[in-house]
């Protein structure tokens, strides 16, 4: 079974679209244009790719993302910089292999050498006990709470200190920037895309 983490492709972002909306309760739902303009503006948007076939992705932004989500915003708020984990899904067929920490021991190597503190929210309603035991074991806490309006649930916002991030700042991102090295490098992204405003 090839297990391959690498960045999303712009011909699969349909399959992005039906992946979310197949993911359940727990996943708010995903348009064409709100995935199109993830792809442009993310941070972090990988997928899992297992003998071919997507078993799921990542997506994480970073504060300057033109995102209106009410948690994003929170963050935006107390933090100026982090990096926020706006989703994870894994396709039913693969779930309980242990994609998920595949997935955040990969986006937290990106974050890590980028910025001070990673970020996310768990639903609370409905109660999603797994989900808050899996982000604690990976050393999220608890920062806050709110109810998100436009679906009237209550989420737990969590964040996760990055503590080699200041010595990765003080040698090298002070100093010139990061080492050439591709796992280092940022995704490429298209340059001059419309802009577009969308919120969850």
């Amino acid at each position: 079974m090839p297990l391959i983490v690498r960045d999303v492709r712009k011909g699969e972002l349909d399959s992005i679209v039906a992946l979310n909306n197949a993911a359940g309760a727990t996943i708010l739902p995903l348009d064409a244009t709100r995935v199109a303009a993830f792809f442009d503006s993310a941070s972090y948007f990988r997928v899992i790719e297992i003998d071919g076939h997507l078993a799921g992705f990542l997506l994480a932004l970073a504060p300057d993302a033109d995102y209106h989500s009410p948690n994003f915003l929170w963050f935006r708020e107390r933090y100026p910089e982090f990096i926020y984990i706006d989703r994870i899904v894994i396709a039913r067929p693969y779930r309980g292999l242990g994609l998920g920490r595949v997935f955040y021991a990969d986006v937290v190597s990106h974050a890590e050498v980028r910025v001070p503190v990673i970020a996310c929210e768990v639903f609370l309603e409905p109660r999603d006990d797994i989900s808050v035991l899996f982000h604690g074991s990976f050393g999220f806490r608890e920062i806050g709470q709110q109810v998100m309006a436009t679906v009237n649930r209550r989420v737990s916002l969590l964040a996760r200190d990055l503590p080699c991030y200041e010595f990765v700042k003080k040698t090298w991102i002070d100093n010139g920037g990061l080492p050439e090295q591709p796992w280092l490098a940022d995704r490429e992204r298209p340059v001059n895309s419309p802009e577009r405003h969308y919120a969850s």
